[in-house]
Protein backbone atom coordinates (compact mmCIF):
# COMPACT_ATOMS: atom_id res chain seq x y z
CA UNK A 1 0.00 0.00 0.00
CA UNK A 2 1.30 3.41 -1.01
CA UNK A 3 2.01 5.91 1.78
CA UNK A 4 0.38 9.23 0.94
CA UNK A 5 1.27 11.05 4.13
CA UNK A 6 3.12 14.28 3.41
CA UNK A 7 2.79 17.95 4.33
CA UNK A 8 0.99 18.51 1.02
CA UNK A 9 -1.29 15.45 1.20
CA UNK A 10 -1.71 14.18 4.75
CA UNK A 11 -3.82 11.10 5.05
CA UNK A 12 -3.96 9.55 8.45
CA UNK A 13 -7.19 7.67 7.92
CA UNK A 14 -10.88 8.35 7.70
CA UNK A 15 -11.21 9.50 11.29
CA UNK A 16 -8.54 12.15 10.71
CA UNK A 17 -10.23 13.26 7.48
CA UNK A 18 -13.65 13.48 9.14
CA UNK A 19 -12.29 15.36 12.16
CA UNK A 20 -10.33 17.83 10.02
CA UNK A 21 -13.29 18.40 7.69
CA UNK A 22 -15.58 18.93 10.69
CA UNK A 23 -13.13 21.34 12.27
CA UNK A 24 -12.74 23.34 9.07
CA UNK A 25 -16.52 23.42 8.57
CA UNK A 26 -16.75 24.83 12.10
CA UNK A 27 -14.22 27.53 11.21
CA UNK A 28 -16.43 28.63 8.30
CA UNK A 29 -19.57 28.43 10.48
CA UNK A 30 -17.94 30.59 13.17
CA UNK A 31 -16.50 33.26 10.86
CA UNK A 32 -19.21 33.18 8.17
CA UNK A 33 -21.93 34.98 10.15
CA UNK A 34 -19.64 37.83 11.18
CA UNK A 35 -20.36 40.68 8.82
CA UNK A 36 -20.37 44.43 8.54
CA UNK A 37 -23.26 45.87 6.56
CA UNK A 38 -22.32 48.64 4.17
CA UNK A 39 -24.70 51.53 3.64
CA UNK A 40 -26.35 51.47 0.22
CA UNK A 41 -25.15 47.89 -0.51
CA UNK A 42 -27.01 44.58 -0.38
CA UNK A 43 -23.77 42.68 0.17
CA UNK A 44 -22.09 43.08 3.58
CA UNK A 45 -18.39 42.68 4.31
CA UNK A 46 -18.16 39.10 5.50
CA UNK A 47 -15.50 37.02 7.17
CA UNK A 48 -16.88 33.97 5.36
CA UNK A 49 -14.48 34.40 2.47
CA UNK A 50 -11.56 34.71 4.91
CA UNK A 51 -12.66 31.41 6.43
CA UNK A 52 -12.86 29.72 3.01
CA UNK A 53 -9.42 31.05 2.02
CA UNK A 54 -7.99 29.71 5.27
CA UNK A 55 -9.74 26.33 5.01
CA UNK A 56 -8.58 25.63 1.46
CA UNK A 57 -5.06 26.76 2.28
CA UNK A 58 -4.87 24.35 5.20
CA UNK A 59 -6.78 21.40 3.74
CA UNK A 60 -6.63 21.68 -0.04
CA UNK A 61 -9.32 21.16 -2.62
CA UNK A 62 -11.22 18.02 -1.59
CA UNK A 63 -11.59 18.76 2.11
CA UNK A 64 -12.12 22.43 1.33
CA UNK A 65 -15.00 21.74 -1.05
CA UNK A 66 -16.53 19.30 1.41
CA UNK A 67 -16.23 21.80 4.28
CA UNK A 68 -17.88 24.54 2.19
CA UNK A 69 -20.61 22.14 1.02
CA UNK A 70 -21.43 21.10 4.60
CA UNK A 71 -21.44 24.77 5.64
CA UNK A 72 -23.91 25.57 2.85
CA UNK A 73 -26.13 22.62 3.81
CA UNK A 74 -26.16 23.73 7.44
CA UNK A 75 -27.11 27.25 6.41
CA UNK A 76 -29.81 26.09 4.01
CA UNK A 77 -31.21 23.87 6.77
CA UNK A 78 -31.63 26.98 8.90
CA UNK A 79 -28.53 27.11 11.07
CA UNK A 80 -27.56 30.79 11.54
CA UNK A 81 -24.21 30.48 9.77
CA UNK A 82 -24.71 32.95 6.91
CA UNK A 83 -23.94 36.67 7.17
CA UNK A 84 -25.64 38.45 10.02
CA UNK A 85 -26.31 35.13 11.79
CA UNK A 86 -29.00 34.18 9.29
CA UNK A 87 -29.81 30.89 7.63
CA UNK A 88 -32.43 29.19 5.53
CA UNK A 89 -33.15 28.49 1.91
CA UNK A 90 -34.42 32.06 1.44
CA UNK A 91 -31.00 33.48 2.24
CA UNK A 92 -29.25 30.99 -0.02
CA UNK A 93 -31.61 31.75 -2.90
CA UNK A 94 -31.79 35.50 -2.20
CA UNK A 95 -29.87 38.27 -3.97
CA UNK A 96 -26.59 37.52 -2.15
CA UNK A 97 -26.91 33.74 -2.35
CA UNK A 98 -24.76 33.60 -5.47
CA UNK A 99 -21.78 34.68 -3.42
CA UNK A 100 -22.45 31.85 -0.95
CA UNK A 101 -22.60 29.29 -3.75
CA UNK A 102 -19.54 30.97 -5.25
CA UNK A 103 -17.56 29.71 -2.26
CA UNK A 104 -17.63 26.30 -3.98
CA UNK A 105 -15.85 27.78 -7.03
CA UNK A 106 -13.33 29.40 -4.72
CA UNK A 107 -12.67 26.11 -2.93
CA UNK A 108 -12.39 24.21 -6.22
CA UNK A 109 -10.01 26.55 -8.02
CA UNK A 110 -8.01 27.83 -5.05
CA UNK A 111 -7.75 24.34 -3.59
CA UNK A 112 -6.64 22.90 -6.94
CA UNK A 113 -3.71 25.32 -7.16
CA UNK A 114 -2.75 24.69 -3.55
CA UNK A 115 -2.79 20.91 -4.08
CA UNK A 116 -1.20 20.95 -7.52
CA UNK A 117 1.65 23.33 -6.73
CA UNK A 118 2.91 22.58 -3.21
CA UNK A 119 5.51 25.02 -1.88
CA UNK A 120 4.66 27.64 -4.54
CA UNK A 121 2.97 30.37 -2.54
CA UNK A 122 2.63 32.70 -5.52
CA UNK A 123 0.61 30.03 -7.37
CA UNK A 124 -1.49 29.44 -4.24
CA UNK A 125 -2.35 33.13 -4.24
CA UNK A 126 -3.00 33.05 -7.99
CA UNK A 127 -5.41 30.14 -7.49
CA UNK A 128 -7.23 31.98 -4.72
CA UNK A 129 -7.48 35.06 -6.93
CA UNK A 130 -8.84 32.97 -9.80
CA UNK A 131 -11.33 31.29 -7.46
CA UNK A 132 -12.35 34.70 -6.14
CA UNK A 133 -12.89 35.93 -9.70
CA UNK A 134 -15.30 33.05 -10.33
CA UNK A 135 -17.00 33.69 -6.98
CA UNK A 136 -17.40 37.36 -7.97
CA UNK A 137 -18.71 36.47 -11.43
CA UNK A 138 -21.28 33.97 -10.20
CA UNK A 139 -22.37 36.21 -7.31
CA UNK A 140 -22.64 39.27 -9.55
CA UNK A 141 -24.70 37.48 -12.20
CA UNK A 142 -26.99 36.11 -9.47
CA UNK A 143 -27.31 39.52 -7.79
CA UNK A 144 -28.00 41.27 -11.11
CA UNK A 145 -30.74 38.79 -11.98
CA UNK A 146 -32.51 38.73 -8.62
CA UNK A 147 -32.16 42.42 -7.77
CA UNK A 148 -32.95 43.48 -11.35
CA UNK A 149 -29.64 45.33 -11.64
CA UNK A 150 -27.52 45.78 -14.70
CA UNK A 151 -24.30 43.77 -14.57
CA UNK A 152 -22.38 47.01 -14.07
CA UNK A 153 -24.58 48.07 -11.14
CA UNK A 154 -24.33 44.61 -9.55
CA UNK A 155 -20.55 44.71 -9.98
CA UNK A 156 -20.39 47.99 -8.07
CA UNK A 157 -22.84 46.73 -5.44
CA UNK A 158 -21.23 43.35 -4.83
CA UNK A 159 -17.61 43.33 -5.99
CA UNK A 160 -15.69 46.56 -6.52
CA UNK A 161 -15.86 47.85 -2.91
CA UNK A 162 -14.76 44.43 -1.60
CA UNK A 163 -11.65 43.81 -3.69
CA UNK A 164 -9.14 45.49 -1.31
CA UNK A 165 -10.58 43.63 1.68
CA UNK A 166 -10.47 40.31 -0.12
CA UNK A 167 -6.82 40.87 -1.03
CA UNK A 168 -6.08 41.44 2.66
CA UNK A 169 -8.09 38.31 3.55
CA UNK A 170 -6.05 36.22 1.10
CA UNK A 171 -2.82 37.56 2.59
CA UNK A 172 -4.00 36.80 6.15
CA UNK A 173 -5.24 33.33 5.18
CA UNK A 174 -1.91 32.43 3.57
CA UNK A 175 0.13 33.71 6.53
CA UNK A 176 -1.97 31.97 9.17
CA UNK A 177 -2.65 28.95 6.98
CA UNK A 178 1.08 28.29 6.50
CA UNK A 179 1.64 28.25 10.25
CA UNK A 180 -1.37 26.05 10.99
CA UNK A 181 -0.47 23.68 8.17
CA UNK A 182 3.05 23.24 9.51
CA UNK A 183 1.78 22.37 12.98
CA UNK A 184 -1.23 20.35 11.90
CA UNK A 185 0.62 18.10 9.49
CA UNK A 186 3.52 17.30 11.85
CA UNK A 187 1.23 14.62 13.30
Amino acid sequence: MKNTTSPQNPSNGKTYDLALTGLMTAVICILGPISIPLPMHLVPISLGSLAVYFVIYVTGMKRGILSVFIYLLLGIAGAPVFTGFTGGIGKALGPTGGYLIGYLFLALLGGFFIDRFPDKMILHIAGMLLGTAFLYLFGTLWLAYLAHYSFHTALWAGVIPYIPGDLVKIFLAVLTGMQVKKRLYKI
